[in-house]
């Protein structure tokens, strides 16, 4: 498929279109739970188990024996010590359950990257990904689908350049990743919120005003009478929104509403691990102490499976 960043992007937009009036938009970007299971080490490690692997990891493991579950286990602590001086710190162990937890982003980027670095040099092109992704509707100047394909390519190539640190106009994988999933990544940031307020300022003046505020999430459509949620929506908008009351939301307002800054679950969450499994007390953890707190960490039971036992290469 050649086109699946450009498809996702017109299907999301038909189904905001397609919405129905009491739906609500949501353009707040927040960091999704660890896992939807309680976290309570008394109890059981399921969470801890979700946090660190991710829950479709998590639940391979579990069919794994437990001389098999630590053996996998030691693999991935080799991959979290980033510079390989033996220990796992706090830092490292955050940037891992960040990956695990956003694992599809990486499968996402991996899956276009294939269909967009077209002479296969390791890097993609703003050319190449033009090519491959507007090529042949920009011949059309009058789509029957109403889009405009010039003026998302105008667009896209303003995030590329973002995206492009060293500005040679080819992205390595991980600006491509910051180019395709710009909310994941801190210097992407202002574009995110730039494409926001574009979406949302209607009157171009570049402020977000009540009415356009309300608008982008919530559509008449004759109803005499609002959603409560509306109402409520409206209130967040005068009393917290609008920090300097003002009528309208800025670029700064816009950033504090749709990127807040949450509580860090995934540092908290490494923190805890470490905690938990740092025998000697000295901060961080060697690849001992982790695979003999394993049951903490991923899990396992003991199983009949035999060669149905699940296989993951990356590990």
């Amino acid at each position: 498929m050649r086109f699946p960043r450009l498809l996702l992007c017109l299907g999301m937009w038909a189904l905001c279109g397609s919405a129905k009036p009491t739906e609500r938009k949501e353009r707040v970007v927040r960091e999704a739970p660890l896992s939807a299971r309680e976290h309570d080490d008394a109890q059981s490690f399921d969470y801890d188990h979700d946090a660190f692997l991710g829950a479709d990891e998590a639940k391979s493991f579990d069919q794994l024996t437990p001389e098999e579950s630590k053996e996998r286990l030691g693999k991935i602590v080799g991959k979290i010590d980033e510079d390989g001086d033996g220990f796992v710190t706090v830092e490292e162990l955050k940037a891992w359950i960040k990956f695990a937890q956003k694992r599809w982003i990486y499968e996402d980027v991996e899956r276009q990257w294939k269909g967009h670095d077209l002479n296969e040099d390791g890097l993609v092109s703003w050319e190449e990904y033009k090519n491959a992704t507007y090529g042949y509707i920009l011949d059309d100047p009058d789509p029957d689908d109403g889009f405009n394909y010039k003026q998302m390519m105008v667009r896209d190539e303003r995030r590329f350049k973002m995206a492009d640190k060293d500005g040679d106009l080819a992205a390595t994988k991980e600006e491509f990743t910051a180019f395709l999933h710009p909310e994941e990544y801190d210097y992407m940031k202002d574009i995110v919120v730039q494409e926001t307020m574009e979406d949302i300022d209607k009157n171009g003046d570049g402020f977000i005003d009540l009415e356009e505020y309300i608008g982008d999430m919530y559509s008449q459509d004759g109803d005499a009478d609002e959603p409560e949620w509306v109402k409520t929506e409206r209130e967040q908008f005068v009393e917290f929104r609008d920090k300097n009351r003002d009528g309208k939301m800025d670029k700064e307002e816009t950033k504090d509403w749709i990127l807040p800054s949450d509580y860090d679950h995934a540092e908290a969450e490494a923190r805890h691990l470490v905690y938990e499994s740092d025998q000697d007390k000295d901060g961080k953890l060697t690849r001992e102490e982790i695979v003999d707190k394993s049951d903490l960490f991923v899990g396992s039971q003991a199983t009949d499976f035999g060669e149905a036992l699940v296989r993951h290469d990356e590990f």
